[in-house]
């Protein structure tokens, strides 16, 4: 089998294997996906940052002995600094922006033992569930339909392995930011538990405790090794998880006898979803029962748009930090065009938050935790779609001539399209996003998962078992690799 199909027909885990048995190497397997890289990115627009003699040099110096030796990998422009990979960070005011110290969850990602060469497209600021960032020169596209987004704020770690230039990469989760894009992309995606993983030493915490690490794969496995290899809180953390009962990958052997299951069909303010996401819903409500669980209708009793609109102050003052920072630490002017009008609308709504209003949003969203916390001791699995609609085309939702808080919380805008995901970053329960359907046309649709505080391995186990049951991994978008065409 040539190297192209060994890498086509393997998830990270198998490809690990065959570095091992020595039917593979890590320089082989860069090539390979640098042969992709040029070959699909010039549609994609998912992959930037390239840095392929770092790459070559952690190859010739080493690897190491990690889980996931040789595997190329790729990292998200946004968060995860490191050293050897600078960074845009989604914007034009951060491009090209450089690291004296790895994080935390960098080093962890380098012990594994995988190859990474570059980063993936990000949203400016990480705001917003598409990738169209202005420093990219245009926007990610998704390889199911390039009219169509692959998701944000990980969109081009979900479009870079969806087309298989890489079989998995890191993305991060503010709002549903792994979920989003594994969604639109037919992939895997997993919010861990608050605090799970690292966020050290460059912040304590990301947007008041409700953004987290996570990675985009095209098996549940990948994303259970990379886990392992992640979690656990870093040196000075102001909080940690609760300990897991085993690991990630332990719990890929779970069979839970009879969960009590709720579900819903519409949004959980009792909105109305797209038909599609109804019967992904519906679908998958009767494949759980199949497999001997107790299923049954139901919404939580949660603030759901009051958490959202406390939400949309803390991002907007987080956005505010991050810019105004910046421009002191150089000390010149913010330019007209180095940030995009929802971050320069967010930084004026910002500038109308009080410091009284800041802690009362926080303490709306601790509330709804606890709301939420209150509903997951009745079921032991709240089922839902991960997005009201399938992927939005193109444009629909990019940076230019909008007003942020008419952005995040209009008709027809981002908490109208995304009205799940974002209720388990505000109450820290681990959540994912499944690939279980997809359209007439062709397009993903995840379903989504989620369980009560610190039940990880229970959610992963339930994961496992769905892959088990309708297996996924042999779908692909009409963009992929052809090795002839090279």
């Amino acid at each position: 089998m040539s190297i192209s199909d060994l890498y086509d027909s393997s998830d990270a885990v198998a490809i690990a294997d065959l570095v091992r048995r020595g039917e593979t190497n890590p320089g082989e397997l860069l090539d390979e996906a640098l042969k992709r890289v040029a070959q699909l990115n010039p549609q994609l627009n998912a992959v930037t940052m390239m840095q392929e003699q770092v790459a070559r040099g952690l190859i010739e110096a080493g690897l190491p002995d990690g889980p996931l030796k040789g595997v190329p990998f790729l990292i998200k422009d946004l968060g995860c600094e490191a050293i050897d990979f600078p960074s845009n960070n989604g914007s034009k005011l951060f491009a090209n922006t450089r690291y004296a110290k790895d994080s935390a969850i960098y080093a962890r990602i380098k012990a594994a033992g995988v190859v990474t060469f570059g980063r993936t497209t990000s949203p400016e600021g990480g705001v917003g569930p598409v990738t169209e960032a202005a420093v990219y020169g245009g926007p990610t596209r998704n390889p199911w339909n390039l009219d169509h987004t692959p998701g944000g704020s990980s969109g081009g770690s979900g479009a870079a392995v969806s087309s298989g230039i890489v079989p998995a990469a890191h993305g991060s989760d503010g709002g549903g930011s792994v979920r989003i894009p594994a969604s639109s992309c037919g992939l895997f995606g997993f919010k861990a538990t608050r605090a799970r993983l690292p966020d050290g030493p460059y912040v304590g915490e990301g947007w008041a405790g409700m953004a987290i690490d996570g990675f985009l794969t095209r098996s549940v496995r990948d994303t259970a090794v990379l886990l392992d290899a992640t979690q656990g809180a870093d040196l000075g953390a102001p909080y940690v998880a609760p300990s897991l009962e085993g690991s990630f990958v332990g719990a890929l052997e779970r069979r839970d006898k009879r969960l009590k299951i709720a579900f819903a069909t519409t949004a959980l303010t009792g909105e109305a979803i797209d038909p599609e996401c109804r019967v992904a819903v519906e679908n998958t409500a009767r494949l759980l029962e199949s497999l001997g669980h107790d299923v049954v209708e139901a919404l939580p009793e949660a603030d759901t748009s009051g958490m959202m609109a406390a939400w949309t102050k803390i991002i907007a003052c987080g956005s505010a930090l991050s810019v105004e920072s910046a421009v002191r630490r150089r000390g010149t002017p913010l330019g007209d065009d180095e940030i995009e009008d929802v971050a320069r609308t967010a930084i004026a709504y910002a500038g109308k938050v009080s410091g009284a209003d800041y802690l009362e949003a926080i303490n709306k969203v601790h509330a709804y935790g606890r709301e939420m916390a209150a509903f997951l001791e009745r079921y032991d699995v709240f089922l839902t779609a991960t997005l009201a609609e399938p992927p939005a085309v193109v444009g629909r939702f990019n940076h230019r001539s909008k007003e942020y808080v008419d952005y995040r919380m209009g008709p027809r805008q981002v908490f109208a399209y995304s009205p799940f995901t974002a209720a388990f970053n505000a109450s820290g329960q681990p959540a994912a996003s499944v690939p279980l359907h997809w359209t007439a046309d062709g397009l993903p649709v995840g379903i989504h998962l989620a369980g009560a505080y610190g039940r990880d391995e229970m959610i992963m186990g339930l994961c496992a078992r769905l892959e088990e049951a309708q297996p996924w991994f042999h779908l692909r978008p009409p963009l992929r690799y052809t090795a002839s065409a090279t």
